[in-house]
């Protein structure tokens, strides 16, 4: 990455996952270690999956016990619920007791997870089952990466590509998803390209994370093509009106010459007719951008309904006519609770 989020500390306090081989080196020098158990520590940590460093046969016995207790910040999966399409959603216990989800989606050719950022989630949107629990706190640099050597653990199989689309808003976590970022693409050895960080759109903060000039993907949760259907599926979009939002998008686009895709979750009759479509168009004429149509996955608390196939593929036909990039994205997991909008942190 251009710009290293997790710069190199003075003084690394566990837990360690996360942590560079640089910041791993420093760190056993500080225990009266040579510096190349730095290079055996990070490769225990983020490829043989250790879980204690009582377990890494690699250290003398005595400092083995020495540092027994010092945690490498590894969560505990709570439950595992398998969908007939192969997706797994996992619920996580952490250290503190809190529980939170992420999601193994395995395609013939790649393995993604969607990982969660925060406890919860403030942005309170209507059709979102996360938001529906409310908020309790961010998730810390290593309970993000977490998700992803646990996944990759279960499966036996090398993560591909991470989304940054489960329970919460990381960029009211910019700190934690920056460092799992740069976690990610330097210490588990996915590339840049294919980490996607989703965001339903905070003032100023797109601009904020433009200036890190990063190859990741921005998705922007869009969901309807007006500010007056918006608000009525996002509370925060109230005081951060569309076209400031799209102003933004631009800029962004103009910053890092990387295009944005628009995440437009169709809900029958209210955001998925033809002149919606014709709007939402118009939103996007002049840049680079792709829309992402997901059907909408149904939740207990609200009435919501999916839109029929022929109704789905009008609004696609319309978009195509008007010169917009456009795909459908049907969600896995539906039969697990783990498709989009319905991760909730129970059980």
């Amino acid at each position: 990455m251009s710009a290293t989020p997790l710069a190199l500390k003075s003084e690394i306090t566990p837990p360690l996952l996360g942590a560079s081989v640089a910041d791993l080196s420093l760190w056993v020098q500080q225990q009266g270690q040579p510096a190349y158990r730095g290079k055996q520590l990070h490769d225990w940590i983020y490829h043989k999956g250790v879980r204690s460093l009582a377990d890494i046969s690699a250290f003398p016995k005595e400092w083995r016990a020495a540092i027994a207790e010092v945690p490498i910040g590894r969560s505990t999966i709570h439950h595992r619920a398998v969908a007939p399409d192969g997706t797994i959603k996992y619920l996580l216990k952490l250290a503190d007791g809190q529980i939170i989800e992420t999601v193994g989606i395995p395609t013939a050719k790649r393995l993604t997870v969607c990982v969660s950022t925060q406890v919860g989630c403030p942005m309170a949107c209507d059709f979102c089952a996360t938001g529906k629990g409310g908020y309790t706190r961010n998730l810390e640099t290593h309970e993000i990466v977490d998700q992803v050597l646990t996944v990759q653990e279960d499966f036996r199989q090398r993560v591909s590509h991470v989304v940054f689309m489960g329970m919460g808003e990381p960029l009211l976590n910019t700190d934690n998803v920056l460092a799992s970022l740069t976690s990610l693409n330097q210490d588990v050895g996915i590339g840049q390209r294919s980490l996607t960080v989703s965001t339903v759109g905070i003032r100023d903060r797109i601009l904020q994370f433009a200036k890190y000039n990063l190859q990741v993907t921005l998705a922007v949760s869009l969901h309807a093509p007006n500010q007056e259907l918006r608000e009525q599926l996002i509370p925060s979009a109230r005081p951060y009106p569309l076209e400031d939002l799209l102003h933004e998008c631009r800029e962004y686009v103009e910053i890092t010459r990387r295009r944005i895709s628009f995440e437009y979750v169709l809900l029958a009759g209210f955001n998925d007719l033809p002149h919606h479509a014709l709007q939402l168009a118009k939103c996007l004429r002049g840049f680079q951008s792709h829309v992402n149509l997901i059907p909408y996955n149904p939740i207990h608390e609200v009435d919501y309904k999916r839109p029929t196939s022929d109704r789905i593929q009008a609004f696609v036909n319309i978009l195509k006519q008007q010169k917009t990039a456009v795909s459908v994205r049907y969600s896995r997991g539906l039969e697990a609770d783990a498709a989009c909008g319905q991760l909730r942190a129970s059980k």
